[in-house]
């Protein structure tokens, strides 16, 4: 028996109650759909859990690794002060186009940089650039290259950051230690390296709703071991 119908509703009703109404940002999933971008966004009330942490954690330095079309990099800059600043690195350049539009109708534009290419090549050119380091670090992007992308937040990370990896339950597959699929094994090395290392506090939320059954890993840094 599926449970999915209750989850969608029961997540709809959540947003009646606690997510007002906001054309910017039913603009910014319009925009997504005629462009043919993947409806793989967040959810509304993730959008506004992520926003709400970025506050708990008084951010002003915000990374992204996956930026699609920009819905979650919203609702993040919208939790940055009048001085904070969030990067967003997104691989394919139409994407990018659609997420620059979003941003620009939302008011964000002088807060929000995008960047284009490879993660795994930007992100070793990003402290020379002057873009970090971070407090907050949302990991949203291709699985396959979690670990990498873990390792570099630990890097560019200042003590106390955030650091949140979206997408690792994988339908429940991630317990499956042989499982063909490299998404699956990118998310399994990431706990390894989240086991492993003694820089990071972390936990790990399974999820239901609009999105389905998924989840995400949060955590703390904590490199005062290592200074």
């Amino acid at each position: 028996m599926t449970h999915t119908k209750s989850w969608k509703d029961v997540d709809s009703y959540f947003e009646e109650k606690l997510i007002p109404t906001n054309s910017v940002v039913e603009d910014n999933l319009n925009r997504n759909r005629k462009a043919n971008l993947p409806e793989i966004d967040v959810s509304p009330t993730q959008g506004k859990l992520l926003h709400l942490l970025a506050k708990m954690n008084r951010s002003t330095s915000i990374l992204e690794i996956g930026t699609l079309g920009g819905y979650s990099t919203i609702w993040l800059a919208n939790a940055l002060p009048a001085e904070g600043h969030l990067l967003s690195l997104e691989l394919e350049e139409s994407h990018a186009e659609v997420a620059r539009k979003n941003i620009q109708a939302a008011g964000l534009e002088s807060k929000v940089t995008v960047l284009v290419g490879k993660a795994t090549d930007l992100l070793p050119t990003l402290q020379r650039n002057g873009y970090s380091p971070f407090d907050f670090i949302f990991i949203d992007a291709d699985k396959q290259n979690y670990p990498t992308y873990f390792e570099w937040a630990l890097k560019l990370a200042t003590n106390g950051a955030v650091i949140i990896g979206d997408n690792v339950v994988r339908n429940g597959e991630v317990r499956n230690k042989d499982s063909a699929d490299d998404r699956v094994q990118g998310v399994r090395h990431f706990m390894d390296l989240l086991q492993q290392s003694d820089e990071i506090d972390a936990t790990a939320i399974q999820t239901v709703g609009s999105k389905g059954y998924d989840g995400f890993v949060l955590g703390i840094v904590n490199k005062k071991n290592n200074e």
